[in-house]
């Protein structure tokens, strides 16, 4: 090929030049895109049809409410036994909410204006209720390229309305792209995605979100509590939980058969904050509405933080069983002093790899 010859197909458009590096991540990056608005596209699609076929399902029965619910959970019970994760009823549901709110997305040929959104963006579109809001925000997602978290944000601050009240709006839309500006860097956002892995049959791989302080932590505090040899069995590490709005992740889950519970613990790498208490809490009570059997007692969640200055467990356990908690659950659960004691020295050990692999000494 000369320099002058170009290349256009379904795939690529590329114009060879004089620098190669250049032309190596044209390339490169047109491809990786081109790979993930197709795996976005057959996600979509997917749900879509799903939704459809539910609702063809469910409009063949008397009673639709209660008949609806009875196919969507006939449905996740067997889809989950096939295929494993991503239908759950809530997700099913979703599929069906996503069918009937965008009926018409996928009748032409490329869809419209709003096709190649993520189905992370469609599952916080269908949060909105008013048609007019969500195409509204639809078209604004794709044309200013939001991330799935400014869009979150966006929707539950009812930045269509204040739009819509306010005579200032470049003031309105400058505040909210500097509230937003952080969650606009992840770049890798999509293929981050857990329900991308879940389409296509992977196991969900969040290494990456992880710094290494906080994996040696985490690893380590897995290892001390089963050498504790107190009852504890190793459940799951960094455990998928999916609300209606977000994606959260438990860094490990165990069960203890002393005291009849799951014990949930989760680092943070700054000072707790009330947001933190408050996650795990949710955390708490999705475990016994989703895990807990009759027989199991009330969950326990374990908040670990790293902080430097401020090394600290939290325990969350919910409040009409405190008087359970201090008396019973104490003699099987580490200590507060114990946990500090371990993330500390796993800092401390964590350091001394570094300055003996002669890396600059971290800032933690």
């Amino acid at each position: 090929m000369n320099k002058n010859v170009e290349t256009r197909n379904s795939l690529i458009e590329f114009t060879k030049t004089d620098d190669i590096v250049s032309d190596m991540k044209h390339i490169i990056d047109t491809s990786q895109k081109n790979a993930y608005q197709a795996i976005n596209t057959a996600l979509v699609y997917r749900n879509w049809l799903m939704g459809y076929r539910i609702s063809e399902e469910i409009l063949k029965g008397d009673k639709r409410a209660e008949y609806g619910g009875q196919v969507i959970k006939k449905l996740s019970k067997e889809l989950t036994r096939i295929y494993g994760k991503g239908f759950t009823k809530t997700n099913l549901y979703s599929f069906y909410k996503f069918y009937t709110m965008f009926p018409e997305i996928f009748h032409s040929l490329r869809g419209k204006f709003n096709s190649f959104l993520s189905w992370t963006h469609y599952r916080v579109l269908i949060q909105v209720e008013d048609k007019n809001a969500r195409e509204w925000y639809a078209r604004e997602a794709f044309m200013e390229t939001w991330s799935v978290r400014t869009l979150q944000r966006n929707v539950s601050s009812q930045y269509y309305y204040r739009m819509l009240k306010t005579q200032r709006k470049d003031h309105v839309k400058k505040e909210m792209e500097s509230l937003t500006a952080e969650y606009q860097k992840d770049q890798l956002e999509f293929i981050k995605n857990p329900v991308v892995a879940e389409f296509l049959g992977l196991s969900s791989n969040v290494d990456f979100t992880e710094a290494d302080l906080e994996k040696g932590i985490i690893t380590n505090i897995q290892n001390f509590l089963m050498e504790l040899g107190k009852g504890y069995a190793f459940v799951a590490r960094q455990q998928h939980i999916q609300t209606e709005k977000q994606d959260y992740f438990i860094d490990l889950v165990f069960y203890n058969y002393y005291l009849k519970c799951f014990v949930l613990i989760d680092l943070k790498s700054s000072r707790i904050t009330h947001q933190d208490v408050g996650q795990m809490d949710m955390y708490v009570r999705m475990y016994d509405e989703l895990k807990r059997s009759s027989d199991d007692n009330p969950t326990i969640g374990i908040i670990l933080c790293s902080d430097t200055d401020e090394d600290i467990a939290r325990y969350s356990v919910l409040k009409e069983n405190e008087h359970l908690f201090a008396t019973k659950y104490k003699l099987y659960l580490p200590t507060q002093e114990e946990l500090k004691a371990e993330i500390e020295n796993q800092k401390t050990l964590f350091l001394l790899q570094q300055t003996e692999n002669g890396q600059k000494r971290p800032n933690i």
